[in-house]
């Protein structure tokens, strides 16, 4: 099992040095040069390629083995980064968001192919809980590390510098890939087996609607699409604003870069890591409602301070207490999130597995993107204290809908099958 964490931690932890980077770094480096909530809130559409993976996860589950996709799009990554390390930000604006394009484009691809083995290695609700631990805790620690480290240093290391230290990170990870036995279990190579031997499966790949029916069809998928596109919504309004809020009123880049982008993502880490040890002992539904609950009450409490937020030590602590909060409790949300897309996925067939966990991921990153992208546009319209209002809104709706779901829903299902015989 020790074995399965570290892979899969490793790979995440790549995966997430893109989203840290442009939902950090990027940020506080565009309102720095001036520029609107607005037009920063319009760099979310690189993270386009995430959208559209589901589009190619068939052929990720169809063709060649998890361990070439793997090598192949994190090298792919490594060159990126080396490409990178050749521009000024400053000069090269549009080639930044190029290379940063080509980041998550390669990055969603070797989403599928991580998940996939995930969903294959995996048994047992006790897996299950601690394998998303290490992939929630394992992506938030490369966002802390690309969007808060590498934030606080590079005045002094300087962008090229920083992007060969990654070029040599994703290069490392390509070579431990390539030789990792975890690859060689059955379980994860099977699913190759199985699409080619199952009669109507290549049929299927070319009619894409029967793909859909499949997986619409798997119990518990309309309940949990509905739910992944607005559990973070106004969370995500939130997290993103609320930064950007301090950089106003008297907090530096560079205090930013500490408080937010590692002090708050420690706390995150931490709930993640907490998520996963609490599923080992407590049926899920139980857990959802009295964690989305407390998350409404945190937003009530960061809202509250954008009236009163003086430039005070005690002003800027409660601060970076709320943003604490807020992303502790985020941490442990998404490690349930993702356990329950899993449960949910382990009930399809075989052959369409990492077809249906993509679908539910990209659904989860469809939601966060399109808010965050328009979360900017609602603070320049309405105020800052307006558009919390309308977050704190969305959050207590969301709290709603999963509180009825663990007494009538999806979540019900869960709970019983968890209850002790």
């Amino acid at each position: 099992m020790n074995d399965k964490l570290v892979f899969l931690g490793l790979l995440y932890f790549v995966q997430g040095i893109p989203y840290g980077l442009q939902s950090s770094l990027l940020p506080v480096y565009l309102r720095g040069a001036g520029h609107s909530l607005t037009r920063i809130g319009f760099t979310k559409i690189l993270y386009f390629p995430w959208v559209l993976k589901v589009l190619w996860a068939p052929l990720v589950d169809r063709i060649g083995t998890k361990r070439r996709w793997l090598v192949g799009t994190v090298s792919g990554l490594a060159l990126t980064c080396l490409s990178s390390a050749a521009l000024a930000p400053e000069a090269h604006i549009w080639g930044v968001a190029g290379t940063l394009l080509a980041m998550n484009s390669l990055a969603s691809v070797q989403d599928i192919a991580v998940d996939g083995a995930a969903v294959g290695l995996l048994k047992g609700r006790g897996e299950l809980g601690l394998g998303n631990m290490a992939q929630v805790v394992g992506y938030k620690a490369g966002s802390v590390f690309a969007g808060g480290g590498l934030l606080a240093v590079i005045d002094v290391a300087g962008w090229s510098w920083m992007f060969m230290l990654l070029t040599f990170v994703y290069a490392g990870v390509a070579l431990f890939v390539w030789g990792a036995p975890v690859l060689d279990d059955e379980t994860v190579k099977g699913q190759q087996a199985d699409g080619s031997r199952k009669g109507g499966q290549g049929a299927d790949a070319m009619r894409p609607w029967r793909v859909w029916r499949k997986l619409l069809a798997v119990p518990g998928t309309p309940w949990t699409v509905l739910y992944v596109l607005t559990y973070k919504l106004g969370e995500q309004g939130a997290v993103t604003m609320f930064p950007l809020f301090l950089l106003d009123h008297h907090m530096t880049a560079r205090e930013l870069g500490f408080w937010n982008g590692v002090i708050a993502m420690g706390f995150s880490i931490c709930g993640s890591s907490l998520g996963g040890l609490l599923l080992a002992q407590f049926s899920i539904g139980a857990l959802m409602r009295r964690v989305f609950v407390l998350r409404t009450v945190s937003m009530v409490f960061q809202s509250s301070l954008l009236t009163v937020l003086e430039p005070s030590p005690l002003m800027k602590g409660m601060a970076v207490l709320s943003m604490s909060v807020q992303h502790f409790l985020g941490g442990l949300i998404t490690t349930l999130t993702f356990t329950t897309m899993m449960h949910c996925t382990q009930r399809a067939e075989e052959s369409i597995q990492a077809t249906h966990y993509s679908f539910l991921a990209t659904l989860e990153v469809l939601g966060k993107l399109t808010f965050s992208a328009l979360a900017g546009g609602v603070v320049d319209w309405f105020g800052f204290q307006v558009a919390f209002l309308f977050f704190l809104t969305l959050s207590a709706g969301t709290a709603l809908h999963v509180w009825t779901a663990t007494f009538t829903g999806a979540l019900r299902e869960h709970q019983l099958k968890e209850q002790p015989k």
